[in-house]
Parts: C-alpha cells; structure tokens; sequence
C-alpha cells in the first residue's frame, strides 16, 4: 500500500468525512425521509437540514433554553457520527405542522385479541388506526378458537382464526394502499393449537396474507417433544360442555387468557385435547415450509419470556412485524441504530482500528435522544401511549456490522469477528445502563420502576434464588430491584450496574435491539450491511417499494465497503474481478459464503447483551440440503437464541427484496395472458405493462401477491 493512500485513510479517520452518498441512497432519502410539504415542496433542503430538523425537535423536550440548545448541539454531533434513527423518527420527528396524524415510533403489538366477534372487531379497528400513524403491528391470534368450534351465541361453528386473519390483511392493505406506504404486520401462532398446521401452509396459496410476516411460538416442551420423538397434544381452553362430556381429552395447561375459561387456583385453564401427533411431523413441517417459502418465523417465547426484564408483570406473546421487539399487549418500542462503519480507523491496512470510547459516547447521546422520542411519541390509542410512558422502552442496536468486519480485515462468521460483535454489544448494553441510571437521578426513572409487586408463587417458582434472598410469599418487592436482581439478563452485568439500578432505578426499562435496518442502511449508512448482517453481495439489486406503485422498482447499489475500497485503496477494484489488479482481498466476503452455523453464532454473540430480540436472517444456497438445514433451528435453540429466521432463494415461491443479476438471468418466469397465451422471460428482462417498467421477477412477485389482475 503506498505512502499516500495510507495518509488519505488517517485524513478519513481524522476528519470524519463520509464517502458521498451513493445516488439510491440519495433517492431513497428523498422519497423516504426528506420532509416535503403537502404540496411537495422541499421543506429539507439538504441531508443536513434533516438531520438538523430531528436534533431540533428531539432536543426541544429539554427543559429550558439552554439545555435545549446544549443538547441540539449533541444530538447533531451524534446524528453526524454514526446515530441514525429508525425511520418514523426521520421522518416525521420535527415534522407536525406537515403530518400531523404520524408517529414516531415502528413497533406496536396488539392488546390481545379476545375470542369472541365484538372483540374481534374491536381489534380490528384499533390495529387500523395504528397502521394508519405509519407504525407496525403484531398479533398473536391462537386466542381464537379453532377452526370448526361451535359458538354458542351464534348457534353456529366458527370458520377459525386464519379467516380472520383474512380480514386483518385486507384492511392493512386497504390502508396501505390509500397511505401509500405498505403496511407491516406480525401473526404469532401457538405450536399448541388446533389449527398450526393450516397457519404454517397458509402463505402457499397465492396472494394470500401478503401483509403478515408469519411466526409459530416455539416451547421449550415442543422442543423436548422433538428430540425425544414424542407425541404432541393440540389443544384449546374447554367449554363446560366439553368439561362435562366424557368424550372430551381436558388437561390443564398455561394459556395467555383465565378470563371466561374455566381456571385452577394454580391460574391454569382446563383445554381440550383436539389431536395428538407425533412432534416431529409438526416439526418436519414447519421445516419444509420454511425451506421453501421462508415461513413462518421460528419465536423461542420461553427464551423470550424468562430473559424480560420485566418478567414479573409481563406475559409476551408476539413481537412487532420483524421479530426484533418481543412486546406485551398494547406493547410498544422505538428503534435507532449506530453506523458501525463511521467508527473504523485507517481501515483495510494494518493499523486498522475501532473507536470505542468515540462509540461509547455516541451511545450515551443516542441513549437520551431516544428516550426523548417517548415525549412525542404520537401513537393513536391511549393503551400504547400508556404503555410506552410507563415502562419507556426503545430498542437500541446497530447496523454495519458486516461491512464493519471487511474495513477491519475480518472476515464475518471467524473467531475475531465473534469476538468484536460480542464487545460491540456489551459496550453498547453497558453505556446504556450507565446513561439510563444518571437519567433517572436527572429526570427520574420509567414509571414502572418507582412501582413495587406482592410476590407470588408463580415468581419464586420462576427465580428460585429469591427464597434464598430471603423473600418470601406475599413480600411487596421493588420493580427495580425484581429487573436488576433477578432479571436473567441483567444478572450478568456488574453489580454496580445493578446495584445503582435498585438504589436510583432506571428511566427505561429495555434499552436494545437489532432490527433489519434495510432502508436506512441503504440510504443514510450508504449501503452498509443491513444490521447484524453481512453484506448480501457488493454489487447487486435491490427491490424497493414506491409510493403509487404496484410493483417494487429495481435498483442497482454498492456495498459502502466497495466504496470505501475503491475511494481510499484501489479504484479498479471489482467484486466480479477473480485475478489482476481488481481483485478484491479474500476478507471481502458476501452472505453466501456464510455458513448457516456461523450465522447463528454471530446473532448468539450479540444476543447475549442485547435485552429484547435481533431481527437476523440465515441465507442459505439454493441447493443446500434439507436435513442439513433442519439443524440450523435446533443449533439455534441450543444456543439459547429468541428465535431464527431462514432465507433460501426459491423463485417460484417469491424473489426477496435482494437479488443478484446472476440469480434473475438464471432464472426463467412464465405469465399466461388474457387469451391464454404464455410468455417465458428472464427474471432480469423488462416489462411494459400497466404503464410502467418492471422487471419480469418484480411484476411476477406483484402478481402473485395480488396487487395486478391476469395479465
């Protein structure tokens, strides 16, 4: 590496400067996150004015002129330093006089939904009005009753839960599509209930709930279940009729709802044995589907459940639509992420290097800014906004770590790149604690946390060790000190750490996540790996929804680590390039050459100092062995993970929102016309139709979605 280069990366370290940004990631600031006025005049003139716009509005919750003025200036600093808000925030944060009826937070679940039509409905409205502030939705529907039940008040049988779920799409698309931004939505499902295997083959049938990511809630029993090849009861709380019959299997078991079930003094309901089944055939078949269409999702919910921080008054039972945020009813979180990629020093060359007390500050600022989005937080339901204020959740995580590890010359998945993602995380978890506590001395802690709760036998039950602490059935115990003592995630930080969180309490009561980060790594981090992730490839395409558009839009991105590569080291460098001077160092490395096992030891890194979920997917070759992939979700149950996502790239089935050219050319599409006429095109050729350009692939996937007719 010559003299020069190296004094052009120490000028880069120095100064801070960015690469400039990439066209998409230009064009998709503008049609995402550039306020305009209703007329669509520009309001951010510049990237800067936006950033500008958020440090204004988010420091305008300080109290007094000139603590709002200080920590304007930090908050930019921070914003200028790797600290990039989730998308709500950017664009709406500052932005009232404009959209008024907008939140600023991403993640919402759903109040439970109740078993009956009433309930049902009441539901349904109230997830409307929350789709329509721009926010996402989780819902666990195995609290409805199964498929063929009688309804007593109906005199009828009930046509199931996934009917329902029906409905739920229908109105997140109406809505969506006046919006014009499409709406997201969770459905969690019990691995219990009657009708799992129906929710597991639901999104087989064409267009069918095109507005639901899909997850199955996975025990810790069904596992066992699996391993030992034992028979699995599907099941559902009882009538008392069917208590009464001697026809009926009735076992007691756990179940989300007591109210208007018939209940033990244990708190567990009598259920219906419907179906027993070997669990390895329920097992096999979540397997398949997911091989092939990449669903449903895989929610560990006892992991999830016994490392809460608020375990001792929540019951989670679904997440917000990426799987990052596990939530209570009418739970809800805001996201940011930090740009791992702005901290790297002299990168590619020898002297490479983290700047870890630079991110550590940047975490403290990004920790207060945050916690301020609860202030203005503009959800449209007093439960969420009851919700957020009382326990002032936000999900803190980062992106870049992929391209973060290539600018050190690691490779992603190797021992050193464990090691760093396991760091990163715990410095982020510890700086986050330390600000959340001298929040709380300054502006007192979450509300939660000044509460204190009568201890039960279900908690001692729980955490054993209270009774040897000497705490006893019926103690009134802190909230504070129940999350920093007996919190099995924060047992593991130091005590004074925990200590200061029993004495002072804390003003939030979960600080991080790692969400998917899509968008705002393509635009604000230029193209940095999404998340937790590698990068998918250096050179590729990416699928993007347009406003007013039917059919997502291609287009063509750099990693930022090509960028940087090509701006500092080597301006021929080539990720197609396999000899010569654009060849690429072999620490240059993509998603494929990620085994699936090291996928989940770098989220098992990560998740061990991360308070809520990580929202990561395993990409897996196309030809990859089924029995070799069904072990990727028993390796990531063994290693204690809150759940594991899988992408295997099956165009029959969809096509994904990242693609490579070489995959569409490879692959052929077949559309029958109106006069029963079929075409066979390249999933990379171009298509008129409608009045717009589409690539084959793209106007395939909106077609089977539902969004055109026959062509």
């Amino acid at each position: 590496m010559t003299t020069r280069n190296i004094a052009r990366i120490h000028d880069l370290a120095e100064n801070r400067q960015q690469i400039p940004l990439q066209p998409a990631s230009l064009d998709i600031w503008d049609k995402k996150y550039r306020l305009k006025a209703m007329s669509g005049e520009v309001v951010d003139e510049t990237l800067d004015d936006t950033w500008q716009r958020v440090a204004r509005a988010l420091a305008e919750v300080e109290e007094g002129e000139e603590k709002r003025a200080y920590w304007y200036a930090k908050f930019l600093w921070a914003l200028k330093n790797g600290a990039i808000p989730a998308g709500r925030i950017i664009s709406n944060a500052g932005a009232l006089q404009h959209k008024p009826a907008t939140s600023t937070i991403n993640c919402t679940v759903s109040g439970t939904l109740p078993d009956s039509m009433d309930g049902i409905l009441q539901t349904l409205h109230k997830s409307g009005l929350t789709l329509k502030a721009g926010c996402g939705i989780g819902y666990e529907f195995s609290t409805l009753r199964p498929k063929g039940a009688y309804v007593s008040g109906a005199g009828a049988r009930t046509s199931g839960p996934l009917s329902f779920m029906d409905i739920f799409d229908a109105m997140c698309f109406t809505i969506s599509s006046a919006g014009g931004r499409r709406g997201a939505q969770m459905a969690t499902f019990d691995i219990s209930h009657p009708d799992i295997m129906d929710f597991i083959k639901a999104k087989r049938e064409d267009g069918r709930l095109r507005q639901f990511n899909l997850s199955c809630l996975i025990t810790d029993e069904f596992m066992q279940a699996v391993k030992d090849d034992q028979q699995w009861k599907l099941l559902f709380p009882a009538t008392e009729h069917e208590i009464e019959s001697d026809e009926c299997n009735i076992i007691w078991r756990h179940w989300p709802l007591s109210e208007d079930y018939i209940a033990n003094d244990k708190g567990e309901v009598a259920c219906r044995v419907y179906e027993t089944i070997p669990a390895r055939r329920l097992w096999n078949l979540i397997m398949t589907s997911t091989y092939d269409y990449a669903e449903p999702g895989f929610i560990l919910i006892d992991k999830v459940n016994e490392m809460n921080n608020n375990w001792f008054c929540e019951e989670i039972r679904a997440t917000n639509p990426c799987g990052e945020q596990p939530l209570p009813p009418f739970g809800a979180c805001l996201l940011g992420s930090i740009n791992l990629t702005t901290f790297i020093e002299h990168p590619f060359t020898g002297q490479a290097a983290f700047d870890w007390p630079r991110f550590r500050e940047v975490v403290a600022i990004f920790s207060r800014m945050l916690d301020n989005v609860v202030e203005i937080n503009g959800l449209p339901l007093q439960q969420q906004r009851d919700e957020i204020i009382r326990k002032r959740r936000h999900g803190l995580g980062f992106l870049g770590l992929g391209s973060a590890c290539t600018m050190l010359k690691m490779k992603y998945g190797s021992p050193e790149s464990l090691q760093f993602t396991e760091r990163v995380a715990r410095e982020m978890a510890e700086q986050g604690w330390l600000t959340g506590i001298e929040l709380a001395k300054e502006k007192g802690p979450a509300p939660l946390l000044t509460e204190s709760f009568e201890v039960t036998a279900e908690m001692l039950a729980a955490r054993p060790e209270m009774e040897k602490d000497g705490v006893s059935l019926g103690d009134k115990i802190s909230a504070a000190t129940l999350m920093a003592k007996y919190s099995r995630y924060m047992q593991q930080f130091p005590s004074e750490i925990t200590d200061a969180i029993c004495k002072h309490g804390c003003r939030y009561t979960h600080h991080s996540s790692i969400a998917p980060t899509g968008t705002i790594s393509l635009s604000l981090g230029n193209n940095a790996s999404n998340g937790i992730e590698p990068s998918f490839a250096h050179s590729y395409s990416r699928n993007i929804i347009r406003e007013g558009k039917k059919c997502k839009q291609k287009i063509d991105v750099l990693s930022c680590e090509l960028l940087a590569y090509r701006a500092f080291i080597n301006a021929d460098a080539d990720p197609d390039a396999r000899d010569g001077k654009g060849k690429l160092p072999d620490y240059f490395i993509t998603a494929d050459d990620v085994t699936p096992t090291q996928h989940v030891d770098v989220q098992a890194a990560a998740q061990k100092w991360i308070d809520s979920s990580i929202s990561k997917t395993a990409n897996v070759p196309s030809d990859y062995p089924f029995e070799t992939f069904q072990d990727i979700y028993m390796y990531a149950y063994e290693k204690g993970l809150k759940g594991c996502t899988t992408f295997r790239f099956n165009p029959q089935a969809f096509q994904g929102v990242l693609v490579k050219e070489k995959d569409l050319a490879n692959t052929s599409y077949r559309f029958t016309l109106e006069d029963g006429e079929t075409v066979e095109l390249k999933g990379n050729e171009e298509i008129d139709y409608d009045g717009e350009i589409h690539t084959a692939a793209n106007l395939y996937d909106a077609i089977k979605e539902g969004y055109y007719g026959r062509l």
